[in-house]
Protein backbone atom coordinates (compact mmCIF):
# COMPACT_ATOMS: atom_id res chain seq x y z
CA UNK A 1 0.00 0.00 0.00
CA UNK A 2 1.75 3.29 -1.30
CA UNK A 3 2.12 6.24 1.65
CA UNK A 4 -0.45 8.38 -0.07
CA UNK A 5 -2.82 5.92 0.42
CA UNK A 6 -2.20 5.38 4.05
CA UNK A 7 -2.21 8.74 4.88
CA UNK A 8 -6.04 9.21 2.29
CA UNK A 9 -7.36 6.24 4.67
CA UNK A 10 -5.87 7.47 7.96
CA UNK A 11 -7.30 11.24 7.43
CA UNK A 12 -10.78 9.54 6.16
CA UNK A 13 -11.03 6.98 9.48
CA UNK A 14 -9.95 10.53 11.78
CA UNK A 15 -12.95 12.87 9.66
CA UNK A 16 -15.73 10.02 10.02
CA UNK A 17 -14.32 9.93 13.98
CA UNK A 18 -15.13 13.81 14.25
CA UNK A 19 -18.57 13.41 12.63
CA UNK A 20 -19.56 10.30 14.57
CA UNK A 21 -18.89 12.63 17.54
CA UNK A 22 -19.95 15.38 16.41
CA UNK A 23 -23.80 13.82 15.95
CA UNK A 24 -23.42 12.27 19.54
CA UNK A 25 -23.08 14.90 21.21
CA UNK A 26 -25.65 17.57 19.31
CA UNK A 27 -28.96 15.73 18.79
CA UNK A 28 -28.88 11.87 19.97
CA UNK A 29 -27.60 9.73 22.99
CA UNK A 30 -25.75 7.53 21.14
CA UNK A 31 -26.63 3.88 22.54
CA UNK A 32 -29.26 2.52 24.10
CA UNK A 33 -31.46 3.08 27.49
CA UNK A 34 -33.40 -0.06 28.66
CA UNK A 35 -35.81 -0.07 31.62
CA UNK A 36 -37.72 -2.48 33.33
CA UNK A 37 -41.06 -2.06 33.85
CA UNK A 38 -42.68 -4.20 37.61
CA UNK A 39 -44.57 -6.88 35.38
CA UNK A 40 -40.76 -7.76 34.09
CA UNK A 41 -41.24 -6.17 30.35
CA UNK A 42 -38.48 -4.74 29.09
CA UNK A 43 -38.08 -1.74 26.81
CA UNK A 44 -35.40 -0.48 24.86
CA UNK A 45 -35.02 3.03 23.25
CA UNK A 46 -32.39 3.49 20.79
CA UNK A 47 -30.53 6.93 20.87
CA UNK A 48 -33.00 8.55 22.23
CA UNK A 49 -32.60 12.79 21.33
CA UNK A 50 -31.00 14.57 24.30
CA UNK A 51 -33.48 17.75 24.67
CA UNK A 52 -36.27 17.49 26.97
CA UNK A 53 -37.51 15.63 29.58
CA UNK A 54 -38.80 12.00 28.58
CA UNK A 55 -41.40 9.81 30.10
CA UNK A 56 -40.58 6.51 30.80
CA UNK A 57 -43.35 4.46 29.07
CA UNK A 58 -44.97 2.43 31.89
CA UNK A 59 -47.92 3.23 33.22
CA UNK A 60 -46.87 2.32 37.35
CA UNK A 61 -42.69 3.70 36.30
CA UNK A 62 -39.92 1.25 36.54
CA UNK A 63 -37.76 -0.51 38.81
CA UNK A 64 -34.59 -1.35 36.61
CA UNK A 65 -33.00 1.10 34.39
CA UNK A 66 -29.46 0.49 31.98
CA UNK A 67 -27.99 3.75 30.52
CA UNK A 68 -25.70 2.19 27.72
CA UNK A 69 -25.46 5.43 26.01
CA UNK A 70 -22.67 7.81 25.87
CA UNK A 71 -24.04 10.59 27.89
CA UNK A 72 -25.33 10.78 31.94
CA UNK A 73 -28.99 10.88 32.79
CA UNK A 74 -31.24 11.87 35.68
CA UNK A 75 -34.10 9.69 36.91
CA UNK A 76 -37.09 11.22 38.32
CA UNK A 77 -39.89 9.48 40.57
CA UNK A 78 -42.41 12.51 38.71
CA UNK A 79 -43.40 12.33 35.05
CA UNK A 80 -41.90 16.02 34.56
CA UNK A 81 -38.16 15.53 35.44
CA UNK A 82 -38.89 17.95 38.42
CA UNK A 83 -38.25 17.60 42.09
CA UNK A 84 -35.45 16.98 44.26
CA UNK A 85 -35.92 12.86 44.87
CA UNK A 86 -33.70 12.07 41.58
CA UNK A 87 -30.82 9.77 40.76
CA UNK A 88 -28.04 10.60 38.54
CA UNK A 89 -27.13 7.66 36.40
CA UNK A 90 -23.59 7.60 34.61
CA UNK A 91 -22.84 5.82 30.76
CA UNK A 92 -22.72 2.09 30.64
CA UNK A 93 -24.17 1.74 34.58
CA UNK A 94 -27.53 0.16 35.78
CA UNK A 95 -29.76 1.18 38.83
CA UNK A 96 -32.50 -0.67 40.23
CA UNK A 97 -34.90 0.82 42.10
CA UNK A 98 -34.59 0.06 46.43
CA UNK A 99 -37.56 -1.82 47.66
CA UNK A 100 -40.13 0.45 48.80
CA UNK A 101 -39.01 3.27 47.38
CA UNK A 102 -41.20 4.92 44.69
CA UNK A 103 -40.03 4.19 41.02
CA UNK A 104 -38.36 6.35 38.39
CA UNK A 105 -41.32 7.87 35.50
CA UNK A 106 -39.20 10.54 33.76
CA UNK A 107 -35.46 11.39 33.11
CA UNK A 108 -33.52 14.03 31.22
CA UNK A 109 -29.89 14.39 29.97
CA UNK A 110 -27.34 16.16 31.69
CA UNK A 111 -25.33 18.16 29.55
Amino acid sequence: MSVRRRLTTATGAVLLTFAVAGCSSGRTMVGTLSYETDREVVVTVTSPSVNGCHRLLAPSGVHRVENNTLVDIRLYPTRDCKGKHNIYLPTNTSYRVAPGALPWRSYNVIH
